[in-house]
């Protein structure tokens, strides 16, 4: 007789109990065109297979399409609505200061992994950035022996009280990788595979850093080499019998002028000629402690108004600002992509394909942005890849959201 439950409940979603271990991997920053291109080149040929033999899809990411909203998303299954985490960065409204949401207790549900440890189950989180590291190993019990989460960026320091583990360098076998660098995420990968063959969780999680999709396109030398690399990575957990489902937070894009120069639309200085100037606030949630590569510029930001402003107003200004795809007061834009209205200012603004979102030129340092701008946040990188390495049970009609990744692994596939 089985010693565990034949499907645990999380969020409101009952997930079927793994049938062999089970990784989910977030491919940070994919934009399909990345693999599309590899596969083209011959240089990811197990992703290839995959697509061929298992199922593939295209989904649709949350908005804004952030790092830290669609990773909770896809633990939790559930939107930023249920779970919580609308951004980076927020202005709290506790304290009237803006944030990093990286403290696990911005977090107010539980994920697919706190379930299944509950319920007696193996599991692993590895991230690289450890910025989503206490997110994601909320309410895990390392004192079991059972749950594992550490990311990549502080492997050094990683101990069995905090991690689940000592030694994580050593177990990995590579060097602390620098945090700018494509082997962040190398470390990511090489540790999954590691912990699957000796640590063999039910389920694994393992999420990537976007530092090349931010310096460079699909088809250039560094994107072609890191989709090779992955490739290797995602042929090892296949090849060692795990169930595997690799999808993505969000794309990439081009936000650059003929130049090179970033093509921003500076929000503050537009809405200091609305209202009086410092009476708003624009909170861009790209924001987080690595904003090297993409300067804090996204296309998606919230803003905060004065008591009386005339949100409907502003909203029509904003909105026949050039380059603005999309601009709504916050009950409509809460309700069209599932956010906490406590967690969003007054007016909500997306830019274009092409165009990103800042404050004033002075508060953003660009010093860093070594190549022409690519960033993510708005409608046009929400369109995500969601590769299966098994075949589902039946047809799958509706569109799939990235957080329907663990459904996906766990309840659709043929067993």
């Amino acid at each position: 007789m089985s010693d565990h439950p034949p499907e645990v409940m999380v969020n409101g979603r009952a997930y079927r109990w793994p049938a062999a271990p089970t990784v989910v991997i977030c491919l940070d920053g994919s934009e399909p065109g990345y693999i599309e291109t590899a596969i083209d080149k011959g240089l990811a040929p197990h992703l290839a297979r995959l697509m061929r033999e298992g199922a593939n899809f295209a989904a649709l990411s949350v908005i804004p399409s952030f790092t830290n909203p669609n990773n909770l998303s896809i633990v939790t299954g559930r939107p930023p609505a249920v779970h919580g985490v609308a951004g980076n960065y927020f202005l709290d409204p506790a304290t009237g200061e803006e944030v990093m949401m990286n403290d696990a207790r911005f977090l107010r549900a539980d994920t697919i992994m706190k379930g299944f440890a509950d319920a007696g189950a193996r599991v692993a989180v590895v991230t690289a950035k450890d910025k989503l590291r206490a997110l994601l190993g909320k309410g895990l019990d390392f004192s079991t022996g059972r749950a594992i989460a550490f990311s990549a960026e502080k492997a050094d320091q990683a101990t069995r009280a905090a991690n689940g583990l000592d030694g994580a360098l050593a177990f990995v076998g590579q060097p602390l990788p620098a945090i700018y660098s494509a082997a962040l995420s190398e470390f990511a990968f090489a540790a999954g595979v590691k912990l699957l063959a000796s640590f063999r969780p039910d389920i694994m999680y393992l999420s990537t850093t976007d530092y090349v999709q931010h310096k460079a396109a699909p088809g250039s030398t560094a994107a072609d080499a890191f989709y090779a690399m992955v490739d290797r990575y995602v042929g090892a957990l296949d090849g060692a019998g795990a169930v595997v489902v690799l999808t993505a937070d969000h794309g990439m894009n081009d936000k650059h002028l003929a130049d090179g120069s970033p093509d921003v639309l500076y929000l503050q200085d537009v809405v200091d000629k609305l209202v009086a100037p410092g009476a708003a606030r624009v909170i861009l949630p790209i924001t987080d402690p690595y904003v090297a590569h993409h300067g804090a510029l996204g296309s998606f930001a919230t803003l905060y108004l004065p008591p009386g402003a005339d949100r409907a107003a502003i909203v029509a200004a904003l909105a026949a600002q050039p380059g603005v795809e999309a601009a709504m007061e916050r009950e409509e834009a809460c309700a069209r992509f599932e956010l906490p209205p406590d967690r969003v200012g007054d007016i909500v603004v997306l830019s274009g394909r092409h165009k990103v979102l800042g404050t004033t030129a002075a508060r953003h340092d660009l010093s860093g942005l070594a190549e022409p701008l690519r960033s993510h946040g708005g409608l046009w990188e929400q369109r995500v890849p969601m590769i299966v390495n098994r075949r589902l049970a039946g047809p799958t009609l509706e569109p799939l959201r990235n957080f329907d990744a663990f459904d996906v692994a766990l309840n659709r596939i043929a067993r």
